[in-house]
């Protein structure tokens, strides 16, 4: 008589660390299928943000823009991930880029901006800019990266 534990298949014959990758990945999907979405949220804020606080009208086309980049980017990879595709490893990574420039463009801005004491932004928008644009470039670049195993294996995401 053998000890069910030590077998490495269940009734139907299937390996049981195969099940276990296979729901590994389902919620690697899940988690970066949320993600997704709130990368795009963030994104969303980050082009409101301009008409929340104080801004001149070079901050706040940059912001608009970009921000509306970032959402419509990370929402479509939000989308994939409800239609069972994998990540779109090269949107995340220009979604990363573009939180990299949120980041950097409110100081990039005021060095070449900042004329007869003119300042591109209120001290709320740099701040928001500047934490909005790492929470972006983290978790976008985050993505990216998990999602280099469906890459690799050109499996939708949550499968095999």
């Amino acid at each position: 008589m053998s000890d069910s534990s030590a077998d490495p298949t269940d009734d139907r014959g299937t390996d049981r660390s195969t099940e276990q990758r296979s729901a590994d990945r389902t919620s690697d999907a899940q988690g970066r299928k949320w993600l997704s979405g709130f990368v795009s949220l963030i994104g969303l804020w980050i082009a409101i943000s301009p008409f929340l606080y104080e801004a001149a009208a070079s901050m706040l086309w940059s912001s608009v823009i970009v921000g509306a980049g970032i959402f419509l980017l990370a929402g479509y990879n939000f989308y994939r991930h409800v239609a069972d595709h994998p990540t779109s490893l090269g949107v995340m990574s220009l979604v990363a880029l573009l939180g990299l420039w949120v980041l950097v463009s409110p100081f990039a801005m005021a060095g070449e901006f900042a004329i007869d004491g003119l300042e591109v932004a209120g001290e709320g928008l740099i701040w928001s800019s500047v934490v909005a644009g790492i929470l972006t470039a983290i978790l976008a670049a985050y993505i990216a990266y998990d999602a280099r195993s469906d890459v690799r294996t050109g499996a939708p995401a949550g499968t095999q």
